[in-house]
């Protein structure tokens, strides 16, 4: 099957900075990437015990060089998590695909490569990084308005092939905080952050650079794609549900450019079949 991009979607990608295809991957592969996500949440949190410990604006972040899955899982990562004092709630893992195996069929997959060949602009892909997102019941915080290209842009030359792919794990709606976006705001490139003082202000985006109100929120069911820009302004609310908001966000680049974290290159291969076909 193609899962290249149609002209009129990579029209509204240009446009926009974003796209969406609802319900690509199935309820099967949907299950096996719930239990990756669970399995990599325990692997990371033991490997916090021997990692290096640091706060950001009070917020704990954990960096990690470990050896997880033999070979493909050597390297570094860093975890975030929840922003309650003491929490040991797991936020983010960044890169994620080092703590099980199912990631890599995942980023070979021809659904998200064949579209990511059109919005990079090169037929031989890398992976950038990698990193899953975790909105747990109720206690899920919020990202703040921000884009990925202040975070990159002094590690990468070519921050503007560096586009993402959300990959939906759990049904995102308003209540459990799914992704919203700001339409058109990937046309200034990189925008000014703010000036709060803070360790992390910089990196988030300043209200002034952009109009809130023409924000909108993907609600999308599980087993969707989103692929965003990387200039796009974009954020979350909390988790005021019951319900958990699981993603995974991967971002490519041309192929042979090293990864963000641990300076390896991962190039992506041809895949034969989705990654849930055995």
């Amino acid at each position: 099957m193609h899962w290249g991009l149609s002209g009129w979607e990579l029209e509204q990608y240009r446009r926009d900075g974003y796209l969406v295809r609802t319900s690509v991957l199935d309820r099967a592969e949907l299950v096996e990437l719930r239990r990756a996500a669970e399995r990599s949440v325990g692997r990371a949190a033991a490997a916090c015990a021997s990692g290096r410990t640091y706060l950001l604006d009070g917020k704990r972040f954990v960096d990690l060089e470990f050896d997880v899955c033999g070979d493909a899982g050597a390297g570094r990562a860093t975890v975030q998590f929840e922003h309650v004092p003491d929490s040991e709630t797991i936020r983010v893992i960044e890169p994620v695909h080092p703590f099980d195996r199912c990631w890599d069929r995942l980023i070979d997959d021809p659904r998200l490569t064949e579209p990511m060949r059109a919005l990079v602009g090169c037929e031989h892909l890398s992976l950038w990084t990698d990193k899953l997102n975790l909105k747990r019941p109720r206690e899920g915080s919020g990202f703040g308005w921000h884009q990925d290209s202040p975070y990159w842009i002094h590690d990468c030359a070519h921050v503007d092939q560096l586009p993402n792919v959300y990959v939906a794990l759990d049904d995102a709606g308003e209540a459990n905080g799914c992704l919203r976006v700001i339409p058109g705001s990937h046309r200034g490139g990189c925008l000014p952050g703010t000036a709060d003082g803070t360790q992390l202000g910089g990196f988030y985006t300043s209200p002034d650079a952009f109009d809130a109100a023409g924000q909108v929120a993907l609600q999308v069911p599980a087993g969707s794609l989103v692929f965003f820009s990387p200039h796009i302004v974009h954020g979350s609310l909390p988790n005021a549900s019951d319900l958990p908001r699981r993603a995974v966000v991967l971002t490519y680049q041309p192929g042979g450019q090293p990864m963000l974290k641990n300076g390896r290159v991962r190039e992506v291969r041809i895949a034969a079949s989705p990654a849930g076909d055995r």
